[in-house]
């Protein structure tokens, strides 16, 4: 069984209780799913779950990661250097990032509105980005924007391998099951 939640702003990405928090357990109620990687709680959208062990490992295993893509909405725009920074190998002082894409992106008129809202000033605008990795290290994302001086706002992940949420229109807090075979990339 192979199961996609949307996950939602400020959810734990576990089962078990922790002081009065929601958790995973307060959205799918599928006995012996774990989820296969994690989403900060600050983070939302897509993560897997599922109850075949060899799929959690095939999933989440560092050596043989699906591709993740995420939207981030930063604060201010990058320009085309602070992409290209980005893009390349990236030093996060306890790491060096693999190279990854990123690009800019029209804001994704299929993603929910936050509960609550973002942080907004009306002197600084903001911009969304899709960044694909083959990697996911804690926190990587909000850590890479940082260092190239354009801080994570939003971030939602959209899609694992060949799996996303644009193609599964999904509300936070709601799930279905998928194929394990939809996660395979389909090569054009």
């Amino acid at each position: 069984m192979l199961i996609l939640l949307n996950k939602p702003f400020q959810v734990l990405c576990q089962f078990s209780p922790q002081d009065g928090r929601e958790t995973l357990a307060d959205y799918v109620r599928v006995p012996n799913v774990y989820p296969a990687g994690r989403l900060d709680a600050d983070s939302e959208g897509l993560l897997l779950l599922t109850d075949n062990g060899k799929l959690q490992h095939d999933i989440a295993h560092p050596d043989r990661k699906e591709a993740k893509t995420y939207l981030v909405q930063v604060e201010g725009v990058p320009d085309a250097e602070a992409l290209a920074r980005l893009q390349a190998p990236l030093n996060l002082g306890d790491f060096i990032t693999k190279p990854c894409r990123a690009v800019r992106i029209a804001d994704p008129a299929w993603i929910w509105p936050r509960n609550p809202p973002i942080r907004a000033r009306a002197d600084q605008p903001t911009c969304w980005l899709a960044i694909t990795l083959q990697e996911g290290k804690n926190r990587q994302v909000r850590r890479m924007t940082a260092a190239i001086g354009h801080p994570t706002l939003r971030l939602v992940r959209s899609a694992i391998g060949g799996i996303s949420l644009a193609s599964h229109p999904l509300m936070p807090g709601e799930w279905m099951e998928v194929s394990p075979e939809d996660l395979r990339v389909q090569s054009s």
